[in-house]
């Protein structure tokens, strides 16, 4: 069938004038990376973000999507969360307590997540196969250090499984989403579950995260930070109630700025039962902000406490961190510690994972994973996030049309195809 020739030169007229697919018109956007924090629009062409600008002509758009009174940042970047344990394989995404990527991830404002030691060098492969290959969001992973990963604790309790040489080959076999060692619940005395994670991390070139968990005379949390974790290495649960934060008067151990100092990163991991205020709240106050900002998500974290991402950054909110500063660590600076810099930011030329939210204001109750109770006047709401250029969350559908202007043949194809199918 040939198009009339008026109908083809008006086809090729407006492609020729569309230079962007989409435009997201009139909101604050906030991209820490780039010094980025006041009124601009963001064009996307290709998958890619195409410009950030004051003014952005919406004639050149396929679609214009109006998030004025709205925040755009990058897409959030959590670098902690459990996606597959492997207790009840073969299922769609680990089962257990682990949480469908999907499902939880766009409608929070998250385009990238990394497993944080779900699986260990014996089971990465099936973790891929099963979840990380098949997920719209963009998963990454760290390895857990023993071998069978989290299928149960007492697997990470065998120092047999702690495999440095085997879980560098896989890193190395994996490096497009392998991101790091993960040592994690380790209940013995000795430093030896950390000590072959950072082995396995230095032989790999990829940083170590530490779920200190456990704390015993024997293996102090100062010592991990100060002594056996390298620069760029995470130590996360930072905030957790067992790990001591200020002395007697109320003021920061010296500790914790030297291992700042040599570089190590202090990340949330709040978790169902590992985020207390009365650490962080002290933490925060004194200009000790996170290096980044994570969930620890899984089904029970997920209904308790923490939640959601959103909802973790306003806590932080609450507690007089800056927006900008929020936004930072859970953006660019997560990024950066999984080695992954072309992320967390709106650069011109980069993937386009964006974010779109509503600062809500009101009285709301926020509480850690011991029951506490922290009160705060803002709310981050997400209202729209954008995946590799296409619209994977939209709360208030202001990127569809109102279906009164989309003439009389609205609808029909659908009905064709279930009514008369071919």
């Amino acid at each position: 069938m040939r198009f009339p020739k008026f109908l083809a030169i008006l086809v090729f007229s407006f492609s020729a004038r569309a230079q962007y697919d989409m435009v997201l018109q009139g909101g604050h956007v906030i991209d820490p990376k780039n010094g980025i924090d006041q009124q601009m629009d963001v064009a996307i062409a290709g998958g890619k973000i195409a410009a950030v600008a004051s003014g952005i002509d919406a004639g050149k758009a396929k679609k214009v999507v109006d998030v004025r009174g709205l925040y755009v940042t990058p897409g959030l970047v959590d670098i902690h969360v459990h996606l597959f344990y492997t207790t009840n394989l073969p299922a769609a995404w680990g089962g257990d307590d682990s949480v469908q990527p999907d499902a939880f991830s766009f409608r929070t404002g998250v385009t990238t997540m990394a497993d944080a030691g779900s699986a260990g060098w014996r089971t990465f492969e099936t973790f891929r196969h099963f979840v990380i290959d098949r997920a719209k969001t963009r998963v990454f992973a760290f390895i857990n250090v023993s071998g069978l990963g989290m299928m149960t604790d007492s697997a990470e309790q065998e120092k047999s499984e702690f495999q440095p040489e085997e879980i560098a080959k896989l890193a190395r076999k994996h490096r497009d989403v392998v991101v790091g060692v993960k040592s994690a619940h380790y209940q013995k005395p000795d430093w030896a579950s950390v000590d072959r994670a950072v082995e396995a991390g230095k032989l790999a070139g990829i940083p170590v995260m530490v779920d200190f968990g456990y704390f015993l005379p024997e293996r102090p949390y100062w010592q991990l930070v100060t002594e056996h974790l390298r620069p760029g290495d995470i130590s996360t649960h930072c905030f957790r109630a067992p790990v001591p934060w200020v002395d007697e008067q109320g003021k920061l151990y010296d500790y914790l700025a030297q291992a700042r100092k040599r570089g190590v990163k202090f990340d949330v991991g709040h978790g169902g039962g590992s985020f207390v205020f009365r650490n962080a709240v002290p933490a925060v106050e004194q200009g000790f902000y996170p290096d980044s900002i994570s969930t620890d998500l899984h089904s029970g974290s997920m209904n308790a406490g923490m939640m959601d991402m959103p909802t973790t950054m306003s806590k932080f909110l609450a507690m007089g961190e800056p927006l900008v500063e929020v936004i930072r660590e859970s953006t660019w600076k997560p990024a950066n510690e999984i080695q992954h810099p072309e992320l967390g930011h709106l650069s011109v030329g980069t993937v386009a994972d964006v974010a779109v939210w509503e600062v809500r204001s009101g009285d709301f109750g926020f509480a850690d994973a011991s029951s506490g109770k922290l009160t705060g006047n803002r709310r981050l709401i997400c209202q729209l996030t954008v995946r590799d250029g296409k619209i994977a969350w939209d709360r208030n559908a202001r990127a569809a049309d109102d279906y009164r202007k989309l003439g009389p043949e609205y609808g029909v194809r659908e009905v064709d195809q279930i009514v008369r199918p071919k």
